[in-house]
């Protein structure tokens, strides 16, 4: 850029009138005759002068006047409209923070109000009668001014930082608990923050490294594959945009329940694939589509997306094995537009009943403007004389979603699922109208899960105690960090223990009630689990209930007694509570058991419930490791063994109303509910995998029990 210095005329005092950079009309060029250019060599001298000193006094400028041929004053214009325009550039700096911060204090007082607006007793469920929604009103407003006021002290710092995430102001100090007194109340953390964007190395690891190796087949790739690879990427891309952006006739309404059905004839019209493997009698497509807000900004869910490991810690009752084989191109630094891989891929329905599904497959993200990311992800087969042979194939044909950033630090997120299956086995005869449906795989679940775990990734990052506090004692920002870790690691582990990946080798039991129990047996020595031999069993019933009544069976921990066999019908007390979301189902919670014999063990829990389906997990802990995690300490080391239940709709949807009349908000509210009753213990501490007698015959008897227990409290005794 070159600046204009007048040669003559006018005092110091109005030196803003000479001031112009490159933005000025060249009428005023014209105008003002006796401006000049300065030559490259002058500008270089004055900026390196003016780096050094921004204020040179009247020997310098003559110095300078009489080393680059310019006048006096001319040099002294050149410095005061160097400093001015350095001005502006901090000023529009600071602005860009202070927007940005404006935009988070915003969202927190969204989420103030969302978790105001579900605030519960945890004794009885209803609303708090100590609380008065005025006062907590005026506390936010006060909280509010405070962080304005903090605001503005820091954003002169800031603004060094400008083009880095900007971390969360410093909150009041949280009140510090070193060790958990079992003898106190109940006490509940509700509330939920985001920020424009989020420090993700705080999502904890899953401890699933291991398994990496049982990928089963090594691809090697040749450059006519990798030249091929980025074709199908390209022409997918193509492909899932318009299936993103096309309504009908592509898509129609379901009259069932209001969902998008994708109409295969005008898919077919549109895009024509000569091998097609539709053809085959036992390949059937499933195709879904939807769309909802998720709370976190688009470039953090890029990321997210496009790295196996938080694609497993995004998805933990999805996914249970993601690998990237090859980085085929990686795209633009910092925004992974362009990024091309190979990647691998293993999901699975919560039950033993359903086989997982395996993917090897490209995944290819592109930015298409400011704020708008495409991200494909299509199957690679490879030559069939490899030694992998699925138990049954799946296509993935392209699939995806499209994330839009919204003006509060939110992403609207539009999802696409389209893949042909060939089952091997027939499909069970309970999860039959799931599957088919495309619900159990389906674009609903994935949107679901995505937006239940942003509220559970925002609920982490939330430091100190501006959540709510039911005057009680709540654990430090590290405490509560800690503890979602744990909980995290429990749900992870209770999806894997369900898991029917190859290689997980089931046996089926005959039990009782002709329930037929799976079985599967392991050594453990992670880190995290109990060294020894583990036994885990699980099976399916189906209930003539609402997934929601049975959700809330499970999660009240005043009915625990009715189906803990376990607990020998003693009663159990809360005493502790971390809200993971808007849902007052998803929340985190200690338990304390009423027998004198277990002092020193407690109950972690952890529920969640999203519109897809629920969980109940759990897991007894000693005192001493609940109160490491409790005072922030690293977590990773303490051994869990999970068991619980997951719940899921039955698919059929509601016979009574005939006239199509249902909506997909109310999918929920009728027909059955399949439930997986899963239990894993410690059989001995020595490894050796032989499967004793006795063992099995325990599992199998608890888990007879537990599910006699269920149907009896829940008035229902149908299989």
């Amino acid at each position: 850029m070159e600046y204009g210095v007048g040669d003559g005329g006018g005092s110091s005092g109005n030196h803003h009138h000479h001031h112009h950079d490159g933005g000025s009309s060249d009428s005023q060029r014209r105008k003002k005759k006796r401006y000049h250019r300065h030559t490259a060599n002058q500008i270089q001298r004055l900026e390196s002068m003016f780096k050094e000193c921004p204020h040179p006094d009247e020997k310098q400028r003559m110095q300078l006047s009489r080393e680059l041929g310019l006048a006096p004053r001319q040099i002294k214009f050149w410095f005061q409209n160097r400093r001015t325009q350095i001005k502006a550039q901090h000023e529009r700096a600071d602005n860009c923070t202070l927007r940005a911060e404006n935009d988070r204090i915003r969202c927190e007082n969204i989420a103030y109000k969302e978790a105001l607006k579900n605030m519960f007793c945890p004794s009885c469920g209803g609303p708090p009668l100590h609380e008065d929604p005025y006062v907590d009103e005026q506390k936010l407003r006060m909280d509010n001014a405070q962080l304005k006021e903090e605001l503005e002290r820091v954003s002169s710092i800031a603004a060094k930082y400008i083009g880095r995430p900007i971390s969360q102001l410093p909150s009041i100090q949280p009140i510090h608990m070193s060790s958990l007194d079992l003898s106190m109340g109940s006490f509940v953390t509700q509330g939920l923050s985001v920020g424009p964007s989020l420090d993700l190395d705080l999502l904890p690891g899953n401890g699933t490294s291991s398994s990496m190796q049982n990928v089963p087949y090594q691809p090697t790739l040749s450059d006519m594959d990798n030249s091929l690879m980025s074709d199908i990427a390209s022409n997918a891309m193509e492909e899932l945009i318009r299936l993103l952006q096309t309504n009908e006739p592509l898509w129609m309404k379901s009259s069932t329940d209001g969902r998008d059905v994708l109409n295969i004839d005008t898919y077919e019209r549109m895009f024509p694939k000569p091998n097609s493997h539709s053809k085959n009698p036992n390949v059937r497509i499933e195709a879904s589509r939807d769309s909802g807000v998720v709370i976190m900004n688009g470039l953090t869910l890029v990321d997210m997306f496009m790295d196996p490991n938080k694609w497993m810690e995004l998805f933990p009752t999805i996914v249970t094995m993601a690998r990237t084989f090859e980085v085929l191109s990686s795209g633009i630094i910092g925004g992974h537009s362009g990024t091309l891989q190979l990647m691998y891929e293993e999901m699975q329905v919560l039950s033993p009943l359903v086989s997982t599904r395996e993917f090897y497959f490209l995944r290819y993200c592109q930015q298409i403007e400011q704020g708008l990311w495409a991200i494909v992800d299509v199957s690679y087969d490879f030559p069939q004389d490899n030694q992998f042979v699925p138990q049954f194939r799946s296509h993935r044909l392209p699939s995806g979603c499209f994330i839009q950033d919204m003006p509060n630090g939110y992403s609207q997120v539009t999802w696409v699922e389209h893949v042909e299956v060939e089952d091997k086995t027939p499909v069970h005869r309970l999860y039959r109208n799931l599957l088919y449906s495309g619900l159990a795989f389906g674009a609903h679940r994935w949107l679901s899960n995505l937006q239940r775990m942003c509220e559970r990734i925002a609920c982490l990052m939330v430091s100190g105690n501006s959540t709510r506090d039911l005057g009680s004692v709540i654990p430090s920002a590290e405490g509560k960090r800690s503890m979602m870790k744990l909980a995290q690691r429990m749900i992870t582990n209770f999806s894997a223990s369900i898991s029917t990946s190859c290689s997980n080798r089931w046996t089926t039991l005959s039990g009782l009630n002709e329930i037929g129990v799976r079985v599967i047996v392991h050594n453990s020595s992670h880190p995290g689990q109990p060294n020894g031999v583990v036994l885990s069993a699980a099976t399916t019933i189906w209930l003539p209930i609402p997934p929601q009544i049975v959700f809330n069976f499970f999660k009240d921990e005043r009915k625990r007694p009715q189906w803990d066999v376990l607990s020998n019908g003693n009663a159990v007390q809360e005493v502790a509570h971390i809200a993971n979301g808007s849902n007052p189902g998803n929340c985190i919670s200690v338990l304390r058991a009423f027998n004198t014999s277990q002092n020193s063990m407690l109950i972690l829990q952890e529920s969640c419930i999203d519109s897809s389906g629920s969980l109940v997990v759990y897991c007894p802990v000693e005192l001493s490791a609940i109160n490491i995690a409790m005072s922030g300490e690293d977590p990773s080391y303490i051994p869990l063994l999970p068991s619980g239940f997951t719940i899921a709709p039955d698919g059929q949807t509601d016979q009574g109303h005939g006239d199509g009349a249902s909506t997909s908000t109310n999918k929920n509210s009728s027909g059955g509910s399949l439930v997986t009753v899963a239990f894993q213990i410690l059989v001995s501490s020595l490894p050796s995998s032989k499967l004793n007698k006795e063992s099995v015959n325990t599992i199998n008897n608890l888990i007879g029990t537990t599910v006699q227990q269920i149907k009896a409290a829940l008035n229902c005794h149908s299989s």
